[in-house]
């Protein structure tokens, strides 16, 4: 049906049986052919004909509902313009606090240059595009991740990045040109986490080859040959292989030096026999290669082991989607080639340690970016939802709750920034020393306050924030899954210690 102008009382007549019109934000929705269909009931809608529906509408939905019906708009009320904002892939959010501050026209900051911005553009047209679909599909069926998405990711170069700065970007075509691989910083590795997990799907983002982020460092910096490191970089970056990182068992978490999963060379000195499980391994289920903790009788000691004979995996069932493929892994006499050890044999202690800084930093910056969602979703519920009478925001109430939460989501931010900018300017041997512990420090305070802002969203949004579908869908997400970061990685209580701890290395005699 053509787009037309209507006057307001022409809009009236088409309350009956046969013809169910309304008005929303100066648009005409002509909806006599979906009040069937009508998810809250025909009453609901039949209550609205004729009538400027405005009010009612935005005190039960978000915008983006007219965008997903935006076909039954037949035209708009003559002399009117729309008031609300109809976004666009790509846009930055025109909500207070609902982008960081660096991304705000007002505000200056010293950390970001041209080369940032360009690949924040690209990277969120990326996930408003083909993340989000794919992410709530497989959020909301549990299926896992596509071949189809992989590869396009692969092609854009988004798998490079997810593992950080290094020489394996140099000369890949990141995002069509936002980027050279050769200039890619921590700040733009920080970029790349935060667009993605506005997927806002937990389940999937881990999905969405965490396990190869956490994975194929491993290889990249301790392959002992470079002809293997090369092919299972190749195999990985193309999307055309797996991978992940298994350590944790039923018998051992935060305790790595508590593997039980063995591994004993053959009496030729060629293989590896390997014997255990492991338990909570992201992505497991599907991969084709896990760079695997073992005991080596005299110390710890990783291995790649390939998917094969005596391999067997299975799902985990977590309180996030199942899009996570989170595994429970048998290993069996597996017979491991010598020449798949990563470092030297009995010292995979510091394979796996080293791994962790960035594993952890890149979870901080994930969740701090979600907090800011469950902000900006909750100031722009405060100001459509009418509760006796008012809006939620004109209750003082409400107002501090917002506030905490706010300042919870800016301060992290800017310990999150302040920290990436010293990763950018240290060197990796002096990270290790001296950023391990506020890393650890950063990721525990930032998921104590996902808890904070968790628990104050679910009390402004009420039995919606508790409801999986409609409205309040992230918050219920966010509410259910904040808690993954808090143990995936190391435990709070774990890595708090660990920042205290180094901490005391460097506290000075003459103060005691």
């Amino acid at each position: 049906m053509a787009i037309s102008a209507y006057t307001r009382d022409e809009v009236a007549k088409h309350n009956t049986e046969d013809s169910c019109w309304f008005i929303v934000d100066s648009k005409v929705y002509d909806v006599t052919d979906f009040v069937d269909a009508h998810p809250g009931g025909e009453a609901v809608l039949r209550q609205v004909a004729g009538t400027d529906a405005t009010k009612a509408f935005y005190n039960l939905h978000r915008h983006e509902v007219l965008q997903k019906y935006k076909d039954l708009c037949v035209g708009t009320v003559e002399g009117e313009k729309p008031q609300v904002l109809d976004p666009q892939p790509g846009d930055l959010s025109q909500v207070p606090y609902g982008e960081p501050t660096w991304l705000t026209p007002q505000f200056k900051d010293p950390y970001y240059n041209d080369g940032h911005r360009r690949l924040q553009k690209a990277m969120r047209e990326f996930t408003d595009k083909y993340v989000y679909p794919e992410a709530q599909e497989c959020e909301d069926t549990g299926r896992y991740i596509s071949q189809e998405f992989i590869e396009r990711m692969a092609k854009a170069g988004i798998l490079h990045m997810r593992l950080g700065p290094g020489k394996h970007l140099h000369g890949v075509n990141l995002l069509d040109g936002a980027v050279q691989g050769e200039e890619f910083d921590y700040f733009h590795d920080l970029i790349v986490s935060q667009e993605l997990v506005r997927a806002n799907a937990r389940g999937f983002q881990d999905g969405n080859m965490a396990g190869m982020t956490i994975g194929l460092p491993c290889v990249l910096n301790y392959a002992n040959d470079p002809a293997f490191k090369k092919r299972i970089a190749d195999e990985c970056f193309s999307g055309k292989k797996k991978i992940c990182l298994a350590i944790t068992e039923a018998f051992a978490g935060s305790d790595v030096a508590g593997l039980r999963t063995t591994a004993e060379k053959t009496p030729d000195g060629k293989h590896y026999v390997v014997n255990g499980t492991k338990k909570w391994i992201t992505n497991g289920v599907w991969c084709d290669y896990f760079v695997t903790g073992v005991n080596t009788g005299k110390g710890l000691s990783v291995l790649l082991i390939p998917r094969g004979d005596g391999v067997e995996t299975r799902q985990l069932s977590t309180s996030y989607s199942k899009a996570a493929a989170t595994a429970y892994i048998t290993f069996d006499k597996v017979k491991v080639p010598v020449e798949n050890l990563l470092g030297k044999e009995n010292q995979g202690i510091h394979v796996i340690l080293a791994n962790f800084n960035h594993e952890r930093w890149t979870m901080a910056c994930g969740t701090v970016r979600m907090m800011r969602v469950i902000v900006e979703e909750s100031l722009k519920w405060a100001h459509q939802r009418l509760v006796f009478g008012k809006r939620l925001i004109d209750q003082p109430v409400i107002r501090q709750k917002l506030a905490k939460m706010i300042a919870l989501a800016e301060s992290h931010q800017s310990w999150l920034e302040t920290i990436t900018y010293q990763m950018c300017n240290m060197p990796y041997k002096e990270q290790a020393k001296h950023l391990a512990g506020p890393i650890g420090l950063l990721k525990m305070s930032s998921t104590r306050a996902a808890h904070e802002i968790a628990d104050e969203s679910v009390q402004i949004w009420g039995g919606r924030g508790l409801t999986k579908t409609g409205m309040g869908r992230n918050i219920e997400m966010f509410n259910r899954t904040y808690k993954f970061d808090a143990i995936l990685g190391g435990a709070e209580e774990v890595l708090g210690d660990l920042g205290v701890r180094q901490a005391m290395r460097f506290m000075p005699k003459a103060m005691l």
